[in-house]
């Protein structure tokens, strides 16, 4: 009678093994929404952006600049991009329903890890800016994609200063 029990187990056992799974799927960086919604949408692609990629209407991407620079592995906003943040302080601040996404990064060198806590550091550093100017923290939530979304992809200081970055995006 064991050898029935064996035969059952190592069929059954070959049985589940060539069931396909679902694909697991990445991670996701680390998001830290304070304050619940931040527009994000399931509806899917309105027609705008044949590749189905993200349709963010920035309203301050010709008056204001989208884009704080950093020093390699600091998060201290630079004397030169701290009036930008209050720039965007103000125009959030006066207007409540508005919402912004910081979205930090960081150059490739450094573990993914160090990376991932740097583009944190980095977002929470003009979160605190922006909330110092009067912006409520329903209106901030933060992201870090560390190394994962370079906006160059060469290996020179040139590219590795445009990846240390936080991104407005409204």
């Amino acid at each position: 009678m064991s050898i029935y029990k064996i035969i059952a187990v190592a069929l059954l056992s070959t049985m589940l093994a060539a069931c396909p799974s679902a694909p697991v799927p990445d991670p996701e960086p680390t998001d830290t929404t304070y304050g619940g919604d931040d527009g994000a949408s399931t509806d899917g692609m309105n027609g705008d952006d044949p590749f189905g990629g993200e349709n963010m209407n920035d309203p301050f991407a010709d008056e204001l600049g989208a884009v704080i620079y950093f020093e390699f592995d600091s998060s201290e906003v630079r004397a030169q991009d701290q009036d930008l943040v209050v720039r965007h302080a103000m125009a959030l601040s006066g207007n409540s329903g508005m919402r912004v996404r910081l979205e930090g990064h960081a150059d490739e060198r450094g573990s993914r890890e160090y990376n991932i806590g740097l583009g944190e550091r980095r977002a929470q550093a003009v979160r605190q800016i922006l909330m110092i100017q009067g912006v409520s923290a329903s209106q901030i939530s933060t992201v870090s994609f560390g190394e994962e979304r370079p906006e160059s992809m060469g290996s020179s200081e040139t590219d590795y200063a445009q990846n240390r970055r936080v991104v407005f995006e409204y």
